[in-house]
């Protein structure tokens, strides 16, 4: 908690932008602070991977994932964003390093 407000690091494929921004708008205005991730690489922010090198790609994936961990040890709870209860692979690691670390989990479809 910050202040009287729950912190929700928002996880899920990319590829559900529009589902992101609605869950986004919807628990911030329940009084929550969201933290969500910093590009769509799936959905609308595919030219970031533009002309970048195969050795550069990889880190750059590598960084993301370390950094939407982080994004999650600031949060009281994640909420997955699983549209047709889809959880990819990093999805799911980021939902085992969660209760891993004693945070709540929730979803947008059970």
């Amino acid at each position: 908690m910050v202040g009287n407000y729950k912190v929700i690091t928002l996880c899920g494929s990319t590829r559900f932008k529009d589902q992101f921004m609605e869950a986004q708008k919807r628990l911030t205005l329940e009084g929550n602070i969201v933290i969500s991730v910093g590009l769509f690489g799936h959905a609308g922010d595919e030219e970031v991977w533009e002309g970048m090198s195969e050795d550069t790609l990889t880190k750059t994936k590598i960084m993301l994932d370390d950094m939407h961990k982080r994004k999650i040890d600031m949060a009281d709870e994640i909420y997955v964003v699983n549209v047709g209860g889809y959880i990819g692979s990093s999805t799911r690691s980021e939902i085992e390093y969660a209760k891993s670390h004693g945070k709540a989990v929730h979803y947008l479809e059970e």
